[in-house]
């Protein structure tokens, strides 16, 4: 009886596990040389997200390679962040990220544009659950920068009703500001 309620805990943790998506962002190999030859490791970068709006990375480095991308997804799933999202679909507002020598901008873009952006910074959005956006990566290449970087930028989102609650307004007043701007540029 105890195996099969065993069993039945590990159906549990997998479902609620498996209401995660998770990319493989980069895996870097690197060697050692020792007396007999080379000993190989292997790094790994994660992106995990719901598609709801809570994302997060993990890096995990282990001797082999479904060792180290094991590491980093748990990794992920322990430092996931929520990011508020316009409709469900794209970001609030325009922001820009840093780290290090890698830096990122992010725009809002209308229905139907897609995700326009680099490697690293689509499994981002694409576990994050947007469909629209804009990205562009200036400065380092490297994956890990701009995936920290992307992740600085998504830090900064701010919700319209968090805004207005700062500002002493009401939400349907900043609402109404935000259409009065979208219909003096067209």
């Amino acid at each position: 009886m105890a195996q099969r309620d065993n069993r039945q805990g590990g159906r549990d943790r997998d479902e609620r596990d498996s209401e995660f998506v998770d990319k493989l962002v980069h895996i870097n190999r690197v060697a050692k040389v020792v007396k007999g030859g080379r000993r190989f490791g292997f790094a790994a970068l994660v992106v995990v997200g719901d598609q709801k709006g809570r994302v997060g990375f993990g890096h995990g480095k282990a001797r082999e390679v479904p060792e180290a991308i094991r590491k980093a997804t748990e990794s992920a799933k322990r430092e996931m962040i929520f990011v508020p999202l316009r409709s469900g679909r794209t970001l609030h507002h325009d922001v820009t990220g840093r780290h290090g020598a890698g830096r990122v901008v992010l725009r809002a873009a209308p229905a139907g544009t897609g995700i326009i952006c680099g490697g690293p910074m689509r499994a981002v959005f694409e576990t994050l659950g947007v469909q629209d956006v804009v990205a562009k990566s200036l400065g380092s290449s490297n994956a890990y920068n701009m995936v920290r970087a992307t992740f600085d930028a998504l830090k900064r989102q701010n919700h319209p009703k968090d805004i207005a609650a700062a500002r002493g307004l009401k939400y349907s007043t900043l609402q109404a500001r935000r259409q009065e701007i979208i219909g003096s540029e067209e």
